[in-house]
């Protein structure tokens, strides 16, 4: 907001108005490009008017991400609590367009979800899991957009170090609640979900 103020002390406010109109239109411009050329066999995000394409995951993410599925999506579908999204699901949001590595959605929330919609709205819950290319956007600009969409929690999941940092929304901004190396992580958006963190390594 600091910056906000400055532009409105700024004698000079309507030219910084319409400059920052003008780079808003050419931003949407690209991402409607965005939309028209991304498919189903590219992992690409679009992020602060950039187009974001990701490599292949090494074992490492992947390990991980089953590992993390494995509990999730039996333990979502058993309670009906809503709907487990896996890397390619496309979540659009104000300025920024996200594939997030997991996410999920409370059940009153998916009701008009349809099978050709490519587009989602922001999650209850996300988890990326950190590589050395996304690591900077995972705590940076994702970080950031997640909690101002109001996504309740969020987990960091580290490879390398066997961790996991748990984040919980507090006025529009995350909160750590805990970063563990062992013990059970329990969520505080999936009701009654629990894991051991040991599991998501194995």
């Amino acid at each position: 907001m600091i910056a906000v103020e400055e532009i409105l002390q700024a004698p000079n406010l309507r030219e910084l108005i319409d400059g920052l109109e003008k780079a808003w239109a050419e931003e949407q411009q690209r991402r409607h490009e965005f939309w028209a050329t991304v498919d189903e066999t590219i992992k690409a995000e679009f992020i602060l008017g950039e187009i974001i394409y990701h490599s292949p995951i090494y074992g490492r993410h992947w390990m991980v991400s089953s590992n993390l599925l494995t509990h999730l999506l039996p333990y979502v579908k058993q309670h009906q609590l809503g709907k487990i999204a896996v890397e390619k699901v496309m979540i659009r949001l104000t300025r920024n367009d996200y594939e997030p590595d997991i996410c999920f959605w409370r059940k009153e929330r998916t009701h008009d979800f349809g099978q050709k919609q490519s587009a989602f709205p922001a999650p209850d819950f996300i988890i990326e899991i950190l590589s050395d290319s996304t690591k900077d956007r995972d705590y940076g600009i994702k970080m950031t957009d997640y909690a101002l969409h109001g996504v309740e929690e969020y987990w960091i999941v580290d490879p390398d170090n066997h961790t996991v940092e748990q984040y919980l929304l507090n006025n529009s901004t995350y909160l750590l609640a805990q970063k563990l190396k062992e013990g059970v992580l329990t969520s505080e958006v999936i009701t009654g979900f629990r894991l051991n963190v040991n599991e998501i390594f194995e």
